[in-house]
């Protein structure tokens, strides 16, 4: 048996591990991977995959980092089936659909960039909604403890993971040349007591537990806290007669933000005239999804749906489908409360928000969930001082606020809670979906608690298993890092500097107005320069 691991591996997103056994080929899960233009450029080396020798996908929740490369491996010859539950199915199939509309605006938006520079071959989406459209006729569900062999001698089953709606782990028992191994993989584990959805199950001792690491450097405040923090932060926008933005994830942290207001608005700590906006489609559809599927939300949440008001229905709330409702949101004056996508802003409406009220002294930015390396949400939260949208800096002078107490993910102790019957059991530890810092933290935390140590694979690795022994490790470091000419781009611009210098003669001879243009093409030069020593 051969595990690659093709994403996920000292990182957060483009989750995807392809196992070889019992004579199949297959994927648990096939997500997008997020962050700056290199990592998202992974996104396009599909031949990785290698999707027409695909025999299926294991999908663990519906989440992009873990689903939103599928219709991108449909588009390139994947046609096998993707095993997830009934409510992942529901919630990807929207979600797939989401991803493939932006794709396309995004790719319509730079070939008019193109045009405009006289530019040839601006680049196409990663897939269409016709390709998305098509990969949810391949989802095929089951439901949580059932068993069932999609290829002879691989046995799957899938346990609450308690992260959102439907997100599961994910049992294989492989039985390979007389020799049965049993692999964990835990997808996202949710926080115990989360707002909505269940708590994580415990599912059957295993040889490989492959758990997620996002927050294994920390733990999450408590929730008490974190309602308190958001009406801090409402408080404050409200007096100064500016906006809270909060991007957040369309599916479960949406839904988790919304009782949580009608948790404050029960309190009196909601002022009961400012408007809150869901500008999310998204998050519209996915709400309805929920409400569907109240057999998998915590009791205390069915409780609320069935005999009291609506969680998802405050007074002062709107939900606004359209582009010209969404403008009109940053044309309106005085205080508000706009959710919006995406969660990382990476893409989306909340971009739009957050370049009419990022520079506002008075407007809260609250994030309230994981932003990865290089993302716009990963910046702010770091105090960049300015950040690109749409092609201009915009200053930041809006109140930040990270409340953690919301996220999905399980934090260190909780981790550590979870994983300890497969430890003091003897199981191998594997952690995944993390970024360095994290997973290096975590690792220890397992050593000193269960003497157990961890492995941590990286981008690319291959690792192949007999039973319950690792027979050998491959890495492929040049591939997965490919290393950057810091001499020959130095030299080069020392080159061109000298140039530039052996020119000014000229320059100082030419007419004013000519001067005056190279100059302040310079001084932008120097500015993008200064920017990035500053950074360095």
């Amino acid at each position: 048996m051969k595990i690659s691991f093709l994403g996920a591996a000292r990182t957060v997103t483009g989750s995807c591990y392809v196992l070889e056994a019992c004579g199949h080929r297959f994927a648990v899960d096939c997500g997008m991977h997020q962050g700056n233009s290199a990592i998202e450029e992974r996104n396009r080396d599909t031949d990785r995959y290698a999707p027409t020798a695909l025999d299926a996908i294991f999908l663990t929740h519906a989440h992009i980092d873990h689903s939103g490369l599928m219709p991108r491996l449909v588009a390139n010859g994947f046609s096998g089936p993707i095993y997830c539950t009934e409510a992942t199915r529901a919630l990807a199939s929207i979600m797939l659909l989401d991803s493939a509309h932006i794709q396309e605006m995004e790719a319509q938006s730079k070939q008019k960039k193109y045009q405009r520079r006289g530019l040839k071959n601006p680049p196409k989406p990663l897939y269409t909604q016709d390709d998305a459209t098509k990969t949810a006729q391949f989802f095929h569900t089951a439901a949580y403890h059932e068993r069932f062999e999609p290829f002879p001698g691989i046995v799957a089953t899938f346990y609450d993971a308690g992260h959102i709606l439907g997100s599961a782990q994910l049992f294989l028992e492989i039985t390979e040349e007389g020799k049965r191994t049993t692999l964990l993989f835990s997808g996202d584990i949710g926080r115990p007591s989360s707002l909505i959805v269940r708590d994580p199950e415990q599912a059957p001792p295993a040889d490989y537990v492959f758990l997620e690491s996002t927050y294994g450097d920390r733990d999450h405040k408590n929730e008490s806290l974190s309602v308190e923090e958001l009406s801090e932060a409402i408080a404050y926008s409200y007096a100064q007669r500016e906006k809270v933005l909060i991007p957040a994830f369309a599916v479960e942290r949406t839904q988790e933000i919304l009782c949580t207001l009608h948790i404050l608005a029960k309190k009196g700590s909601l002022p009961s005239d400012m408007p809150i906006f869901v500008d999310s489609p998204l998050a519209i559809r996915a709400s309805a999804i929920f409400s569907e599927h109240r057999e998998l939300l915590d009791a205390e949440t069915r409780a609320i749906l069935t005999d009291g008001p609506d969680i998802f229905a405050l007074p002062n709330l709107f939900y606004t489908l359209s582009a010209e409702e969404s403008q009109a949101i940053n044309t309106r004056s005085g205080p508000a409360l706009v959710i919006a996508g995406s969660g990382m802003c990476t893409a989306g409406r909340i971009r739009h928000h957050l370049r009419h009220s990022l520079w506002k002294k008075g407007a809260s930015i609250v994030f309230v969930g994981y932003q990865a390396v290089g993302t716009v949400g990963r910046k702010l939260i770091e105090k960049a001082q300015k950040i690109t949208l749409f092609g201009e800096d915009v200053a930041v002078a809006a109140r930040i606020f990270t409340i953690n107490g919301f996220s999905g993910h399980a934090g260190q102790s909780q981790l550590l809670d979870w994983l300890e019957p497969y430890a003091r059991a003897g199981s191998r530890i594997v952690l995944v979906h993390g970024e360095p810092k994290a997973q290096d933290a975590l690792k220890a935390r397992i050593h000193e608690r269960f003497q157990v140590t961890a492995s941590i694979p990286d981008y690319l690795e291959e690792v192949s298993l007999e039973g319950s022994a690792v027979t050998s490790v491959v890495q492929h470091e040049t591939a997965a890092y490919p290393r950057v000419n810091w001499t020959f781009l130095a030299e080069e611009v020392e080159r061109k500097w000298a140039m530039f210098r052996a020119q000014l003669a000229d320059i100082e001879n030419r007419p004013w107005v000519d001067q005056k243009e190279v100059e302040e093409k310079l001084a932008t030069m120097e500015f993008y320069l200064t920017r990035l020593i500053a950074r360095l």
